[in-house]
């Protein structure tokens, strides 16, 4: 079997900012933990349900275990892992979960030109990028090898319930949308404890819900791509919805001068070269967010901003602005997102 890769685009995170004293008739639930190879932060208002930190824990813990189960690279017994086990053809039965989320990353594959892809863990492997250790300059071969070994259409046939293998040696990853899923998963976990105020945040990707404690809804701080100063560029309150942030400056290498971002293009099989340092979604839930955060990192703000307007997705890319020195950047938001965050 292969062994599963660690990696995640997820270069930094957004942050939910300090909120006033809450109401006195409402208690405040804040739990964290680790779980997909990241931490977890869930901030959860309860007006009246009465509900036990122990029950509240113990429904995040079911949630998270489950999504584990089906999603993890991590766990040589998941499902996604026992089906990048398979080496043949044959169709492999998804739950209705894992189909949930295959549906959606086939969905953000095709209406994102292929930059949102499942299947780049070779050439994450053949770039350095997949675990701990020195960085590569492969050869053209080798990228060309790879990119033979990637990408949706090339190694995938995703049907509405069954997952099968054009090529018997395709991976599949879920590192770039199962944290949003899994937000998701936690906030209806929420829900059915009678918590309809909350904000469940997983390595970068959340979902939330309501009010914060302050009445207001959930300030969240976007990070400044700035690997250095890591302050706050922006701020935006969300409620219903899901927010990720994908950014490029944390994990790169530099060779002769040229820096190589952990981020591929599944379209050339090598780096992104755009002014793109990060790029933030906002979508119905946190599965779509994380995933169209990935794509719109890779596609860039001149291409990105087309495909937003043509499908009324709310991003703002932050992009590297050297006219006006070091360090500083400028922003380009969708009109969707604007109107979100007006």
């Amino acid at each position: 079997m292969h062994t599963p890769i660690k990696f995640s685009r997820r270069s930094f995170m957004v942050m939910p900012l300090a909120f006033a004293a809450c109401k006195p008739s409402a208690e405040v639930f804040e739990i964290s933990g680790l779980t997909m190879g990241t931490s977890y932060n869930i901030v959860a208002v309860d007006k009246g349900s009465n509900v036990a930190r122990a029950d509240l824990q113990a429904a995040i813990d079911t949630a998270l275990t489950e999504v584990n189960g089906q999603m993890s690279n991590w766990d040589s017994g998941s499902e996604i892992s026992r089906f990048n086990a398979v080496q043949t053809g044959d169709a492999f039965e998804m739950s209705g979960p894992l189909g949930h989320v295959m549906q959606a990353a086939a969905d953000v594959n095709l209406r994102s030109e292929g930059r949102f892809d499942t299947t780049m863990g070779p050439l994450i492997e053949l770039w350095g990028f997949g675990a701990p250790g020195e960085r590569s300059m492969p050869a053209d071969v080798e990228i060309e090898r790879a990119l033979a070994a990637s990408g949706h259409d090339n190694t995938l046939s995703v049907g509405e319930t069954s997952l099968s293998k054009v090529r018997g040696d395709a991976q599949v990853y879920l590192a770039a949308i199962g944290k949003g899923y899994g937000a998701d998963r936690v906030a209806t976990a929420l829900e059915s404890l009678g918590i309809s105020d909350y904000m469940v945040e997983i390595g970068g990707d959340l979902y939330a819900s309501g009010r914060n404690p302050s009445g207001q809804p959930w300030q969240i701080g976007i990070e400044k791509p700035d690997s250095l100063t890591r302050g706050v560029l922006d701020v935006v309150g969300i409620s219903g919805v899901g927010l990720a942030s994908s950014g490029d400056y944390r994990n790169y290498f530099e060779r002769d001068g040229k820096r190589f971002s952990h981020v591929i293009d599944p379209a050339t099989g090598r780096p992104i070269e755009h002014h793109t340092a990060a790029a933030t979604v906002i979508a119905e839930n946190g599965m779509m967010a994380d995933a169209w955060a990935t794509a719109m990192l890779t596609l860039g703000r001149e291409r990105g901003l087309e495909i937003a307007e043509a499908h009324d997705i709310a991003v703002v890319f932050i992009e590297r602005d050297h006219a006006a020195g070091e360090g500083q950047f400028k922003t380009h938001a969708s009109s969707r997102f604007g109107a979100m965050t007006a």
